[in-house]
């Protein structure tokens, strides 16, 4: 067993209760972020005159070393070390010899292990980011080629009104606009760096804690070292953001798997992202879809398992904090897995634009223009409402949509009709003259898809 701790001890851990307490398992992923927070640290104290420059070179090189052996296989991190600290600090100390000992001066694992998990949680959040733009530009692309490609819009699982697939791309635009935002927003707050808050009351080695925050990258020190070991609000933050993500990829993956149904058939997907049946050979299954609507949960879980793990404990460091780990690293893991497959699979869809218009055609999507029409006529529009209520259920009646209703028959519903009903219940029409900000008319689309090219560029 190598760790950190002992010397008050008479007698070895039962062996149950090391394993049980140790996060080598988990917290080996935070190698890198372990070895970089340790030679700024030593830096500092070398600055402070804590170290000698001797000590530091030394350190530093032994540092070196051990971090290009695991990178290539020589040294492995394994169960023999109780958490990723003992085994740098271990293999340091089997290298350079006294100096390694000096590696820990001035720090606790408690700040320690803060640190490695922020400049981690840190690295994530622009690697998020950096997905979310890539799916952003496809959603784009696909904007900006189907301004005219007509479908229905849906309130409550029915068709509502005709929109253009564009506009309905740019929903999801908006969506991940907002999740790049957050990430922005988390990123900002949690570049502050919590390494020589000690293991909760500081130190009285002259540490230069602004120093080591810039050495670092963050914007300055934690300012409460209470607070700076015992905080985990910017990884529920940031596990909150990723549930939001997975929310939004979920709705579209929802989305995708009614479009690809055998009733709507309004998309094809690429073969590479379906499956088949092992029964049913006429199947092609959009398991990518189903599977990321269904990590959604798993997401979900690891965020109410760390607000639940946080809920109850005190000021400052406790063994529970360990648990912030596992979970995250999954839902990070599930999030960017999630990420990298849906934008391949939307990439690759093909779109069946004559299926999408004429299921837009006979949803009686066109009902509002017709009272519309009415009101330009003169007719309340309460009157409206009600006239074009008859009509579509004297259609339905007939089998047949509001367009192939003949004039002198709308005319028994109301005189106000004239020829020009059926240019003006067109799809072309009804989709066109939604000029407002916001709307699926083609300018005004325009005007949403240069301001995205901007967010994008901007950002």
């Amino acid at each position: 067993m190598a760790q950190l701790w002992g010397g008050r001890f008479t007698k070895e851990t039962d062996q149950m209760v090391y394993d049980f307490n140790a996060s080598i398992s988990f917290d080996k992923r935070l190698f890198h972020q372990d070895v970089q927070g340790s030679m700024a640290h030593v830096t500092m104290l070398a600055k402070q005159g804590i170290l000698t420059d001797a000590e530091k070179d030394a350190i530093i090189s032994g540092l070196k070393g051990i971090m290009a052996d695991v990178d290539d296989g020589k040294l492995v991190i394994n169960h023999k070390y109780e958490d990723v600290h003992s085994f740098v600090e271990a293999n340091l100390i089997d290298r350079i010899g006294d100096a390694g000992k000096k590696l820990h001066t001035g720090r606790s694992r408690n700040d320690q292990v803060a640190l490695d998990m922020r400049l981690y949680v840190r690295q994530k959040v622009l690697d998020v980011d950096l997905l979310l733009n890539h799916l952003m530009e496809v959603i784009l692309k696909t904007m900006e080629e189907n301004l005219e490609t007509y479908m229905p819009g849906f309130t409550h699982l029915q068709k509502a009104q005709p929109v253009t697939l564009a506009h309905h791309y740019g929903a999801y635009f908006e969506m991940f606009k907002r999740d790049r935002l957050r990430m922005k927003d988390i990123h900002e707050r949690l570049n502050y760096c919590p390494l020589g808050a000690g293991a909760l009351a500081g130190t009285t080695y002259p540490l230069d804690r602004a120093y080591v925050a810039e050495l670092l990258g963050f914007i300055g020190p934690t300012l409460n070292s209470m607070d700076s070991v015992s905080d985990r609000d910017y990884l529920i933050e940031f596990l909150a953001a990723l549930s939001t993500i997975m929310m939004h990829l979920s709705r579209f993956s929802e989305e995708i798997i009614i479009w690809n149904s055998n009733e709507y058939q309004f998309v094809e997907l690429d073969d590479a992202y379906s499956t088949g049946s092992s029964i049913m050979p006429q199947k092609k299954n959009p398991d990518i879809a189903e599977l990321v609507r269904g990590k959604t949960g798993r997401v979900y879980g690891a965020l109410m398992s760390l607000l639940t793990t946080m809920k109850g404990i005190p000021l400052a460091y406790n063994k529970d904090m360990q648990e912030d780990k596992e979970m995250a690293f999954d839902a990070i893991d599930t999030v960017e897995n999630c990420l990298v497959l849906f934008t391949g699979m939307i990439s690759t869809m093909k779109f069946r634009k004559e299926r999408m218009a004429a299921s837009a055609m006979k949803g009686f999507t066109n009902a509002t223009d017709l009272a519309d029409y009415l009101v330009t006529k003169g007719v309340p529009f309460r009157d409206a409402h009600g006239i074009v209520g008859r009509i579509v259920l004297a259609c339905i009646d007939k089998g047949i949509s509001i367009e192939e209703m003949g004039l002198e028959e709308l005319k028994e519903f109301c005189d106000k009709f004239d020829f020009d009903v059926y240019d003006a219940i067109s799809l072309k029409t009804c989709v066109e003259k939604r000029m407002t900000t916001g709307a699926p008319g083609p300018e005004a689309m325009k005007e949403q898809i240069a301001a995205g090219k901007q967010f994008l560029s901007e950002n």
